[in-house]
């Protein structure tokens, strides 16, 4: 029996989002959440029941990591990672993102401030790997390409968490999470290290920007307005995807157009041994984008988790992505399944 249904490593850090949708330059009062994109994934299986625990690292005697801690600890989350003295003012802390909601037809806007960011120094040696893969255990081992591409220590820790997993028979979710400005002048570096992890992984997961760019795999052009005549595409994606990574069971992706930063045209793609499951782009209304890809990964992960169907599992993903937008956190909470169900349901009656 495995102790936990999924585990993942990530670098922890916090957020702070201006009250009333303003933009942050003409703010004064700002909200903060401890965040990162591996567990938002997870806070969707914590909060429905299903034990979780995420690697990481602290900076000793902060306060900023004893607020992550305590949220970790509110969500469900269970944590190990090494304490890292912060060296003095100039030393380690952990990042701040700093990012608006946007409001109409004025775009959010995200600035990550990294600079000295802990989670940079997470590596193989901190962390007894046969004891949480063999001894302990988990169903799934998530990865996100944002702690991959952190920084060379993380890459090789992600490296040696997936290739334990393969010995250990710990299925691998990977979110190829492209960033830019993390692969600028490291792309052969990243490149083989990301090829490498798709090789071993059960599920891919990305958008059309990520297959292409982490991956080489051919898709369609990035951005556009009319995502719903593209979903053709999206499908021959993953066919080349599978041709090249074809010890993936299921590939993933989200399908997003939006109207303003109030309303987006929310959809999905799947496939799953073979099987196609297109969930077309429905109208959603938007309080805070941000963490919404990572609740579809939450829910997809869930419903495997439980052994459901992919269409099942593909539904569920939309409906936690389209949970979490409505939510100033970004991760979900929900109270119990049928939340969920009810979106997807397009139920929004009062329950009583």
């Amino acid at each position: 029996m495995k102790k936990y249904a999924i585990i993942a490593p990530s670098s922890m850090g916090v957020r702070i989002t201006p009250a009333e949708r303003q933009p942050v330059a003409a703010s004064a009062l700002f909200r903060m959440q401890a965040t990162s994109a591996e567990t938002n994934v997870l806070s969707i299986s914590a909060a429905l029941g299903l034990p979780v625990k995420v690697l990481t690292a602290f900076v000793e005697g902060s306060p900023i990591a004893q607020f992550i801690k305590g949220d970790l600890r509110r969500r469900g989350i269970d944590y190990e990672g090494k304490e890292i003295p912060q060296g003095g003012p100039w030393g380690y802390r952990h990042q701040f993102n700093i990012a608006d909601c946007g409001y109409g037809l004025r775009a959010p806007r995200v600035a990550n401030d990294r600079a000295g960011e802990v989670g940079r120094t997470l590596r193989a040696e901190n962390f007894d790997i046969p004891r949480l893969l063999s001894e302990e255990g988990a169903e799934y081992l998530h990865l996100s390409g944002l702690i991959c591409a952190l920084s060379p220590e993380t890459g090789e820790l992600c490296l040696q968490l997936a290739r334990a997993a393969k010995r250990y028979g710990t299925k691998i979710s990977f979110d190829l999470n492209y960033r830019a400005s993390f692969w600028k002048g490291r792309e052969r570096e990243l490149s083989a290290v990301f090829r490498e992890i798709a090789s071993l992984a059960d599920i891919l997961v990305g958008n059309e920007e990520d297959f292409q760019l982490c991956l080489g795999v051919e898709g369609p052009a990035a951005g556009g307005k009319e995502i719903a005549g593209k979903i053709d595409n999206f499908r021959r994606m993953m066919e080349n995807a599978v041709k090249q990574f074809p010890s993936a069971k299921t590939f993933a992706t989200t399908l997003r157009q939006v109207v303003s930063a109030n309303e987006h045209l929310w959809g999905a793609v799947v496939l799953s041994e073979g099987a196609w499951t297109v969930i077309e782009p429905r109208a959603i209304p938007v309080l805070d984008r941000i963490g919404g890809g990572d609740g579809f990964v939450g829910g997809l992960l869930y419903g495997l988790c439980k052994g459901w169907s992919a269409e099942r599992c593909a539904q569920f993903g939309w409906a936690s992505g389209a949970y979490v937008t409505t939510l100033l956190d970004d991760f979900g909470l929900p109270a119990d399944e049928k939340q969920i169900w009810d979106i997807w349901e397009g139920n929004a009656r009062v329950q009583r």
